[in-house]
This record gives C-alpha cells, sequence and structure tokens, in this order.
C-alpha cells in the first residue's frame, strides 16, 4: 500500500504541474490585464503597476518565478486587495467553504443513502415513486434557481431562516440545501440500483434462508455492500460541492472561497483566480486518493496494490 500511495502523490504532483501551467498561460491568453484601461488608470501609472508586480517580464520568466512560488506554496499578491497576498485571502474566505462544503456533504450522503434504500425496498411501490420524484427533481433544478426559491419561500415569506450572509448555523442550512440537492438526488439513484442488485444476490437469499431477520440482512449485509459505489463517489461529490458552492456563495452572499474566485474573475485578479484554481485542485486530487484508499479498507476484496506490490 505504501507503495501505491507513494505513486499516487507522484501522479498528484504531475497533474498539478500540467494544472499551473495550463492555467498560468490560460490567463496570459485572457484579452486584457489586471490593471487594463477600463479602470481608468493613468498610462503612466499603469506602466509602473505592471512593472512592480513583473508583468512586464518575458512570458517564460513569469512562468518560471510563477512555479517557483506555487512550489512554496506562495500564490503571489493580489491585484485587487492592496497589501494582501493570495494565501491571505484563501485563509480568510475557506473556513467559510469548508463549513458549508462539509454540512452539504452530510446531507446528500444521509438524505440520498435514506432516499435510495426506502426506494429499493419498496421496488415499484408508493416510496420507490416518491424518492425517485425528488431525486429527479434535484437533478433537474439548477442549484442557482433553488437558492432563490429557498431564499423567497423559507427567508422571505416564512422567516425561518436568515436570506444571506453566514454569522450562525442558521445561516447554513439554506446554502447547504442547495449545494446538496444535486449529488442527493444522483446518490439516491446510484444507491437504489445498487441497492436493487444486492438484493436480488444470492448471499442476501442464503443470510435471510438461515433464520436471520429481515432488518438484520438488510442492515448487515446488503447497505454494507450496496453503499460502496456511493463511496467511489465521494471524490467527484467533492468536486460538485466546491463548483457548486461559486454561484450559492455569491448568491447567499457568503464570503467564501468561491465567492472570492467569482469576484476575482470580475476584476481581473489574475494572481487569486489562479490560485483558487491550483487550490481547489489540490483539494480534488487528495479527496480522490482519500476515497480509493478508504474504497479499498471497506471492502477487502479490492487491493489497494500496484502491479508490482502483489
Amino acid at each position: 500500500m505504501v507503495k501505491y500511495i507513494l505513486k499516487r502523490i507522484g501522479y498528484i504532483f504531475v497533474s498539478l504541474f500540467f494544472i499551473v501551467t495550463i492555467t498560468f498561460f490560460l490567463m496570459q491568453a485572457a484579452p486584457g490585464g489586471p490593471f487594463a484601461s477600463e479602470r481608468k488608470l493613468p498610462p503612466k501609472i499603469e506602466e509602473q503597476m505592471n512593472e512592480l508586480y513583473g508583468l512586464n517580464d518575458p512570458i517564460f520568466v513569469q512562468y518560471t518565478d510563477y512555479l517557483v512560488r506555487v512550489a512554496k506554496w506562495d500564490f503571489g499578491p493580489s491585484f485587487k486587495y492592496v497589501g494582501q497576498s493570495v494565501n491571505d485571502i484563501i485563509s480568510r474566505s475557506f473556513p467559510y467553504s469548508l463549513v458549508l462544503g462539509i454540512e452539504a456533504i452530510l446531507i446528500a450522503l444521509s438524505i440520498g443513502v435514506l432516499l435510495g434504500v426506502v426506494a429499493a425496498l419498496y421496488h415499484n411501490k408508493f416510496g420507490d415513486y416518491v424518492a425517485m420524484i425528488i431525486a429527479v427533481l434535484g437533478i433537474s433544478v439548477p442549484s442557482f434557481i433553488l437558492a432563490a426559491l429557498l431564499q423567497y419561500v423559507f427567508a422571505i415569506k416564512m422567516g425561518a431562516f436568515p436570506i444571506a450572509k453566514m454569522d450562525t448555523f442558521w445561516h447554513t442550512i439554506l446554502p447547504a440545501v442547495a449545494i446538496a440537492t444535486t449529488p442527493l438526488a444522483f446518490i439516491a439513484r446510484l444507491m437504489r440500483s445498487s441497492m436493487l442488485d444486492v438484493l436480488s444476490s444470492d448471499y442476501i437469499k442464503t443470510a435471510k434462508a438461515k433464520g436471520l431477520s429481515g432488518r438484520v440482512t438488510i442492515y448487515r449485509h446488503g447497505i454494507r455492500n450496496a453503499i460502496l459505489p456511493v463511496v467511489s463517489y465521494l471524490g467527484p461529490l467533492v468536486v460538485q460541492v466546491l463548483t457548486g458552492s461559486f454561484i450559492i456563495e455569491k448568491i447567499f452572499a457568503i464570503p467564501g472561497l468561491g465567492n472570492e474566485f467569482v469576484t476575482s474573475i470580475t476584476n481581473r485578479d489574475y494572481t487569486v483566480i489562479m490560485g483558487t484554481t491550483v487550490f481547489f485542485s489540490v483539494l480534488l486530487l487528495v479527496s480522490i486518493l482519500i476515497v480509493d484508499i478508504i474504497y479499498g479498507l471497506i471492502d477487502p476484496r479490492i487491493k489497494v496494490t500496484g502491479k508490482g506490490d502483489q
């Protein structure tokens, strides 16, 4: 397993190199600049700012300097926030996104697995139809439309939750539900299909023949095996939660990293765009590695080793 993990870590560094490179040159290819004329800066001042931040250097020099900084986990200064680095912005805003993301993942997993199990146990019955209707609606309705609907119904009309900001736990419920709905629906459909396959397998029939109660058979043997595809979905789930939080944080005025990313695009704050992209990429790659390791630990039939580790 150690060799496998080391090999995967090597792949992570290679992937990050390509991500940093592609992101850097995409920013260079974008029209305009962080101190473009629409900011109404005098040409002399704009030239001085470009010189100060090294934007007048040859592209290869800028690229090399940026690679060195990223290797030191230094994403450079922000062009928008004077006196602040990208690292400062990430440290300030990521805790909000982390709390919101964890809450959304917990909602998606708990309710999605529950709906999937109910749909499988009551296959082609009322419970199955209700669960799948919820799943279809969750996949069909975009998160930003759901966010506006939740604000209108539960915040404006009912006054049950705050409409925006993130000062208390109650502020996180509506945005977390908006982020979690789409992955929740996908998990429900995935769990339903997996649970139906497990319930029709031979070892479930054997367990029932041995006299085990239906509850023990379902919870000890059924759900434990049916949930494996859901575990493998945790990596992509992190991506959905992170990308889904971009627009949701903007709608709910949450000062998270997704909100900062959207703002940096509007302001052409290139260092923030590149820094947050690299940071999210690290989270994605590490989460996929952790999920693969957990998958191998949950299912003893899966060996988390390479060919040379047998």
